[in-house]
């Protein structure tokens, strides 16, 4: 007897995914408004990348080069790592995705901490595969509660290292715990999509695992410190056989020209990232400093955000301060589907956006 439907379905347990919405861009009412819920870069990109990417218009008729071997070869000279064993994507979301749907299926289980960055059970979904979620200590990945939740059908574990939306990151030692016990089918996906912003002695992005071991992948982007977001660049490093499979279902030409050569200006030109490093290293300290004072548990972050946690009741709350600070143009991030119903992430913008910031939460705490 067929089983063949009388109308189009798609896969089982595509329906169970929640879209993924991004932080607020506009809002109604205000003609200008202060972003600080997407992780943008504060200063923006590289002015010899925006010369870059304008200078590839008069080539939009002509393909990209679908190996990205430019900037594959700026990267590898930049970190010293095997430019043969990079991959790029459009964005580091685009690689995630295909990892996943080349290693894990149905009665598969993804595995990553709960409150992780939310693509990680959208990508496992999308696969068919099951997505499982481990418990954080103190808004911190847990490396026993992670290995505990690893079964026979664990085929993938992402770790977000520093962690979105949290701003925490596992030492180079608790990295290395974790994938020592892990068990070699697993692939360890290490997301640094915020490493460069990070200036703790004791983290590593994730090249020293993938040099130590064939199931670990480094995954990176150009969306947070170079400020490319809109250009959708991103690139991983791993294991020569973890990159052949990746090139064999990625697609012949997932980077733009455009992207490609706005990518291989912005590595060029590192004066840049040090001055965004060192605005960013401000503002945390800052930030840091001057909420608790006021009555706001600011989470310690090596990000280019702040989880700022709020009282669970009261005039105070988390909900209340997100409308004050909408009502006066600043958007923040409310973070109830990352399990966090108190909270409210900070992006780092320019000086006069967070002093205004800084400005609307006291009059609201007040």
């Amino acid at each position: 007897m067929s089983t063949r439907t009388s109308h189009l379905t798609p896969r089982p347990g595509i329906m169970d995914i929640s879209p993924y919405v991004g932080g607020r861009a506009t809002l109604d009412g205000h003609q200008q408004v202060i972003r600080l819920a997407s992780n943008e870069s504060a200063l923006g990109p590289s002015p010899r990348a925006i010369a870059a990417y304008e200078a590839e218009s008069s080539s939009l008729h002509r393909y990209p080069d679908g190996g990205a071997h430019d900037l594959r070869t700026a990267l590898g000279e930049l970190h010293q790592l095997d430019s043969a064993r990079i991959v790029c994507g459009a964005g580091s979301d685009e690689i995630l995705q295909l990892l996943t749907k080349s290693y894990a299926g149905p009665d598969d289980e993804v595995l990553y901490s709960r409150h992780g960055f939310l693509v990680y059970e959208l990508a496992a979904r999308a696969a068919g595969a099951t997505p499982v979620s481990a418990p954080e200590t103190d808004c911190h990945s847990d490396v026993d509660a992670l290995l505990a939740n690893v079964t026979d059908k664990t085929r993938i574990l992402f770790l977000a290292n520093p962690n979105n939306p949290t701003g925490s990151y596992l030492t180079k030692t608790e990295l290395r715990r974790l994938w020592s016990a892990l068990p070699k089918n697993i692939l360890l996906v290490i997301d640094a999509a915020y490493a460069e912003f990070v200036m703790a002695d004791d983290y590593d992005a994730g090249a020293e695992l993938v040099e130590g071991g064939s199931n670990v992948v480094m995954t990176r982007t150009f969306s947070k410190i170079y400020g490319l977001a809109s250009l959708r660049l991103g690139w991983c490093y791993g294991s020569a056989e973890v990159i052949d499979v990746i090139n064999r279902v990625r697609g012949p030409f997932n980077n733009t020209g455009p992207a490609l050569a706005a990518g291989l200006a912005a590595v060029a030109d590192q004066d840049h990232i040090e001055k965004a490093r060192r605005h960013n290293d401000k503002w945390l300290k800052r930030l840091g400093e001057e909420l608790p004072r006021i009555g706001i548990d600011v989470l310690p972050s090596v990000c280019n955000f702040v989880l700022l946690r709020f009282a669970a009741g009261g005039a105070h709350n988390s909900k209340a301060a997100d409308a004050f600070l909408t009502e006066r143009g600043i958007l923040a991030r409310n973070v109830d589907n990352y399990h966090l119903p108190d909270c409210l992430r900070i992006s780092i913008g320019l000086d006069h956006e967070m002093d205004a910031l800084l400005s609307a939460l006291k009059e609201f705490m007040a």
